[in-house]
């Protein structure tokens, strides 16, 4: 399981021209999920996420979380970053968890996100989505199962 998390001003992401979900100050998170992963890996990881410290304090210095500053959460699922480029010019994507697994472990995050953010909006899953966003910073941290939950 991989999260992207990248500190936001506003970010939102649109489908067929709708925007499905908008956010302002908070973080924008790409979701990968692979076939191994657990629902405690992803207890995990929501957890770490919603109390990583990197706001800005009084004194410009990274140390208050999402709850610190009322920051909320937009999470899309990405698939792609399971990428395999190790062979070639075009990437595989053989290690992307299954869409009926990867939709499930995609909905139990964001039902534990919410219990700890009172703003959480989301993609859509398997769709083709338009994101935008402002990275504040630019400030981007990659939380890996692989090195979380071993």
């Amino acid at each position: 399981m991989r999260f992207v998390i990248q500190r936001v001003t506003e970010s939102s992401v649109a489908v067929d021209g709708n925007v499905i979900g908008k956010i302002g100050k908070g973080f924008m998170v790409l979701i990968g999920i692979t076939d191994g992963d657990t629902k405690e890996m992803a207890d995990k990881l929501v957890s770490k996420m919603v109390k990583l410290r990197i706001f800005d304090d009084a004194d410009g210095k990274t140390n208050l979380s999402l709850a610190d500053v009322g920051g909320s959460l937009l999470l899309i699922s990405q698939f792609t970053l399971y990428a395999d480029c190790k062979h070639g010019n075009r990437p595989g994507f053989t290690d992307a968890g299954k869409p009926d697994f990867a939709n499930e472990m995609y909905e139990y995050i964001i039902e534990k996100a919410k219990g700890s953010v009172p703003v959480v909006e989301k993609g859509e899953f398997g769709a083709l989505m338009y994101v935008s966003l402002v990275n504040d910073g630019p400030f981007t941290v990659i939380l890996d199962s692989d090195e979380m939950c071993k």
